[in-house]
């Protein structure tokens, strides 16, 4: 499957209907972007069951900021619409698999249980 291109009108809804959503933030003038750029895109040929995502974020400036976006690239991962991997610079495809692992070996019931103790916890 091929990358898809996201702005801010289109990112909450990829977010929400897919199950795993990776996002990498870019930009052309990044050279780290684009090393990482093909590694992201082979990996998406890899795992047809995860939406692979990119935000140039040169285009997508306001996008970045409410995002706290503030060095590239940045690797975002959602999955059932919850933020469950941030990290900021490029990854070799290696890690890039575990990342992927990872996320698709999360028990989200487990996480939106420490999610919610955590909220409590900060209302307390």
């Amino acid at each position: 499957m091929a990358t898809t291109e996201l702005t801010a009108d289109t990112i909450q809804q990829t977010i929400t209907d897919n199950d795993i959503v990776l996002v990498d933030f870019w930009a052309e003038w990044c050279g780290p972007c684009k090393r990482f750029g093909p590694i992201f895109e082979a990996s998406s040929q890899a795992h047809p069951d995860v939406v692979f995502a990119k935000v140039d974020t040169e285009a997508e400036p306001q996008l970045s900021m409410e995002l706290s976006i503030t060095s590239i690239p940045t690797l975002m991962a959602f999955r059932q619409g919850i933020l469950v991997f941030n990290q900021a610079g490029a990854l070799p495809a290696p890690a890039l698999e575990q990342v992927i692992s990872a996320v698709k070996a999360l028990d989200m019931d487990d996480v939106r249980a420490q999610i919610a103790a955590q909220e409590t916890a900060s209302q307390n």
